[in-house]
Order: C-alpha cells, then sequence, then structure tokens
C-alpha cells in the first residue's frame, strides 16, 4: 500500500491450506527514527485487542495447532520505518506469546528496501510458502518468495528466502506499474493443475487484480488479461479471493476448492478511499482496513483479520509512542440469501467475559435512557436486541438519502427522530459530555406502504472534548424488515475501539474514540432512545472483559 502515512495488509497464514498474509504500509522508507517516549502512554492502549508492546504495528496462520500473526512492525518507531516482520503464536487467537523477528529486509534484488505484505500458501507436500512484496534496490515492488528452515517446527521460528528472489517483477514488456505492484494473494490450485494467485496494482486510475500462473509455485508467468479491473477505482492493495458455500452454510471452505453450490469472493482494499470491499458489499463501513481471511482446516471456519489504524494525528500517535491495532478475528460466511457476507467475532473471545448482567423487556419511551451498570464500561462485550412498537412514527426516506455515512452525519445521535435513534451510548462521561452513539434509525420508503429502511449508525462526534482526533460519523443501510425482524446489536468496547455488529454481523463498523472524562472507572454505558416512537429492549446482556495475554 502506497500512503504517506499507514497500511497494512494481514499477513494471515492458516497452515492447513491456509493463508499468510503481511500487513503492507507501502512507502519506501529505512532507518527512519521518530523520537520516542521513554515508555508507551497506556490510556488508549487495548486490553483485549491484539497489538505489540509499543510502537508502530499493522498483522495470521495456523500450523500443527498454533495460530501465527505476522506484521509489520517498526521497532523504532510509532510511525512508518524500519519495518520488520515480527510474530506471534496463539493456542486461540485472543492471547499472544512473541516471538524472533520472522523475515527482514536481505536482498538487494528482492527485498533490500523493505518487506511489504504477503500471503502463504501451503503446497500438497504439507510445506508453507510464503508471496510477499520486497522493495529492490531501484525502489520497484516486486514479489519474492520464502519458505521455513524447519518443517517440524511449529513455531516457524526460521525462515529461508529463495536465493534468486524475485518470483515476480515489473518488466517493459509486461508494462506493469513498478510502484502499484504489491500484497499477492493465497495460491488456488486448479483443476488443471495450475497454481494461480492475483497481485493489485492499477494502470492510471483503473484499478487491476493481475492473474500469474505456475506449475510449482517458484517460476510464475502472468496472463494475458487480470483476473479483474474497473476503471476509477485507483490502486487496488491487499486483494483476496476465497470460496464461500451457498445456502448459508457457515463452514469454511480451503482456498482452492471449487464445485456445485460454491462461489467465490474477490475483495480489495481501495487506496483511494480506505475501505475494504467485495464485489456486492463493503466488510466494514469504519476503520477497517487492508483485511485478510485465512481458512481454518481445524475448526473448518474462515476467518477475517482487519487493521485498525489511528484517528489521532501522526504528532499525536508517535507522541503516545503506539500506533495501529488488530480488529478481532472475525469468522465470515455467505448469508442465505446469497445477497452479502455475514461476519461475526470469533467464539473464543467470550472467554474474557465476566460479571454478566442484563436486562429484558425494558420499554424506552422517545427521550429516555437507561444506564447499565455494574460492568466496566470501558472494557465490555454487549449483546442488544430492540423491538419496534409500532412503525407510524417512521420519517419518509427522501430519495436524495443515498449515502450512508452522509445521513449519519446529518442525523447523528443528538438529532430527534420519529423511530430513532435508538441504541447504545458507549464510552459515555455521567453526564454525557462524551459519548460514542452506535444506533438504528427507521424510515419508511416513498410511495411504498409497509417497505422500511434501516439505517445503522455510528456517530463519534461527541466522543472526546479533545478536538484533535478525527471523529468522522460511519453508517451503513442495513438489510432487515423491522416488521418482522428485531434489530441487534453487539458492541465490542475495549478503551479506545468500538467494534459493532448489526443484525447479526450483517453490517460493521468499527471505530476509534480518544474521551478525555470517560476513561476507566469513570465510563458509562446507556441504551437510548431520541425518536418519538417507543422501542422496546427485548433483551439486553453485558459482560465486562478480561484482559488478554498480549506479548
Amino acid at each position: 500500500m502506497a500512503s504517506s502515512r499507514l497500511l497494512l495488509c494481514f499477513f494471515s497464514l492458516l497452515l492447513g491450506h491456509g493463508v499468510i498474509h503481511l500487513h503492507a504500509s507501502h512507502i519506501t522508507s529505512t532507518n527512519v527514527e521518530s523520537p520516542q517516549p521513554d515508555s508507551p502512554n497506556p490510556t488508549y492502549r487495548t486490553n483485549y485487542h491484539f497489538q505489540p508492546p509499543k510502537n508502530w504495528m499493522n498483522g495470521p496462520m495456523i500450523y500443527k495447532g498454533i495460530y501465527h500473526l505476522f506484521y509489520q512492525y517498526n521497532p523504532k518507531g510509532a510511525d512508518w520505518g524500519n519495518i520488520v516482520w515480527a510474530h506471534s503464536v496463539s493456542k486461540d487467537l485472543v492471547s499472544w506469546t512473541p516471538l524472533p523477528t520472522a523475515i527482514y529486509p536481505t536482498q538487494p534484488a528482492g527485498d533490500t528496501n523493505g518487506c511489504w505484505s504477503g500471503s502463504a500458501t501451503i503446497l500438497p507436500n504439507g510445506k508453507p510458502a510464503f508471496l510477499y512484496t520486497g522493495i529492490d534496490q531501484q525502489n520497484r515492488q516486486v514479489q519474492d518468495y520464502a519458505e521455513p528452515k524447519n518443517l517440524s517446527d511449529p513455531f516457524l521460528i526460521e525462515w529461508v528466502k529463495l536465493p534468486h528472489n524475485p518470483v515476480m517483477a515489473p518488466t517493459v514488456q509486461n508494462r506493469i506499474n513498478a510502484s502499484s505492484f504489491r500484497d499477492p494473494t493465497t495460491g488456488w490450485f486448479g483443476p488443471d493443475g495450475v497454481w494461480r494467485v492475483i497481485i493489485g496494482s492499477k494502470r492510471r486510475s483503473r484499478g487491476l487484480a493481475i492473474l500469474y500462473r505456475s506449475r510449482d509455485f517458484v517460476k510464475w508467468t502472468k496472463a494475458k488479461h487480470p483476473l479483474h479491473s474497473a476503471p476509477g477505482t485507483g490502486m487496488w492493495e491487499c486483494p483476496d479471493f476465497y470460496p464461500v458455500s451457498a445456502g448459508g452454510i457457515q463452514s469454511g471452505l480451503d482456498t482452492s476448492m471449487v464445485g456445485l453450490g460454491i462461489k467465490h469472493v474477490l475483495k480489495n482494499s481501495l487506496d483511494n478511499t480506505k475501505h475494504d470491499y467485495y464485489t456486492i458489499g463493503t466488510y466494514d463501513y469504519g476503520k477497517f482496513y487492508a483485511s485478510k481471511t485465512f481458512y481454518d482446516n481445524e475448526k473448518k471456519r474462515r476467518i477475517l483479520w482487519g487493521w485498525i489504524n489511528e484517528s489521532l494525528p501522526t504528532v499525536e500517535y508517535v507522541k503516545q509512542g503506539w500506533s495501529g491495532v488488530q480488529a478481532i478475528p472475525r469468522k465470515i460466511w455467505l448469508h442465505k440469501s446469497g445477497k452479502q457476507l455475514v461476519q461475526w467475532p470469533i467464539p473464543e473471545i467470550e472467554k474474557l467475559r465476566t460479571n454478566p448482567v442484563s436486562l429484558r423487556s425494558k420499554v424506552l419511551k422517545g427521550g429516555s435512557r437507561v444506564e447499565i451498570s455494574h460492568i466496566t464500561a470501558a472494557q465490555a462485550d454487549v449483546e442488544v436486541s430492540f423491538e419496534v412498537l409500532g412503525l407510524e412514527e417512521a420519517e419518509v426516506l427522501d430519495p436524495s438519502w443515498t449515502d450512508p455515512q452522509v445521513l449519519c452525519g446529518q442525523k447523528g445521535a443528538s438529532v430527534k427522530g420519529g423511530l430513532g435513534p435508538f441504541g447504545l451510548q458507549v464510552l459515555a462521561s455521567k453526564d454525557l459530555e462524551e459519548y460514542t452513539a452506535v444506533f438504528f434509525r427507521i424510515f419508511k420508503k416513498v410511495r411504498q406502504s409497509n417497505k422500511y429502511v434501516v439505517l445503522m449508525c455510528s456517530d463519534q462526534s461527541r466522543s472526546s472534548l479533545n478536538n484533535k482526533p478525527d471523529k468522522t460519523p460511519y453508517g451503513a443501510f442495513i438489510n432487515l424488515d423491522p416488521v418482522r425482524e428485531k434489530l441487534s446489536l453487539r458492541i465490542l468496547i475495549d478503551r479506545s475501539i468500538v467494534e459493532s455488529f448489526g443484525g447479526g454481523g450483517k453490517a460493521c463498523i468499527t471505530a476509534r474514540a480518544y474521551p478525555i472524562l470517560a476513561l476507566g472507572d469513570n465510563a458509562h454505558l446507556f441504551a437510548f432512545n431520541n425518536g418519538k416512537g417507543s422501542v422496546k429492549i427485548s433483551q439486553l446482556n453485558a459482560w465486562s472483559m478480561k484482559k488478554a495475554q498480549i506479548n
């Protein structure tokens, strides 16, 4: 990825025909050392989201029962530069133990100016093979190969690069843009005995997924045409290509799987917008970028990892001594309708739940709120479902309201409506000087009786009295029928992170918040309704979250 600040592509390797993906922050920069505090500021550091002890990070794989997270890390600062592939391992994707650096620049023709993102593929003999983007001595983006030195080592501590790297490179003949050629995917093996991978690129403003083929995973040939392209989309970073089962089957599939009842997802991360898109949708409408999936062959599921970047200005996160957090891993599958993907936090995270509280059949009249007490509101897991008590108050949806993010900005949590806003105010100060609101609004369609549109928003506009953080609201139209369905939310709160899942994972919005009042024991959690029509909390369950072991 080629931004002046941050970017990552998951280095997600799931061994057992899995993937390894390395985060990609794509700027050629070496030996950069920013002024660092003696110790990182812990005020907003997360307690159950993965991050290194300090400095810059951007992040997975399973081999012999151990999950591996390889991630880009700057050992000398909280900003971009001096990037190595740091390495941590886990038995459950929740608690992590650090290992020695896995990969660092060593080859003039392959990666002397940087080791960027990549992927791992499990070859038929069970050996994992890495393809990753290196920056050569001419500052060209090229693709390199590496493999473990010792396959009997479940921790995969040592890696060996191919002596004649790179295995793919821009040339005059192939007309590949040498500054926009990165992030190889996991390979998939076709019925014709040929391996295929795609690599993100662009030609002028046309985004490209360049296709390469190989019979031995070392000698690669560029296909005449890209797997896919689109005008006006700019650079495609961190592409991903994987199969999913039709019919709402939640089990994951090996990356090379084909056949009846199987569809394929093509995803890319758009450098122009810093969002991740697949062919018919968006992964997450908030701060979630450069994601990558892998197939967990032990639990038969496909897992999505994503990177949550900062909302603070660069000078501020450098001052605090750390930058970047991994989102909680999510299981991902195709909805039974076939119209969208669904995401949900992995169940392993629930082992951190403690001190449960619950609320049932609580009516919230217009203008009312109720505090959810007896939990650590700065570090919590909350699930709530709302039932609308009549749809008469629903506002008419103006046909010009087509952009949900803009609409959430215009109609934030403090703007009274007909049906909504109703939802949760998290990381809130006692007197609500600060809060992040995650909520629904319901609109009725023009000239269509009994047809409604549900808007989900994450509103950071009042998240902090500090004016330095970006407080952009995020939003999505969510495919729910309020006539027949309850509206559900799940929110993972971790000090400066708010991950929200609406409608059982149909819409996901991740946000950063940096309150100065609602910190630690001074953080509160409220359910609220700022609309005219009443809603009922059918059920609310909340838990304090214990601290995970993270490096």
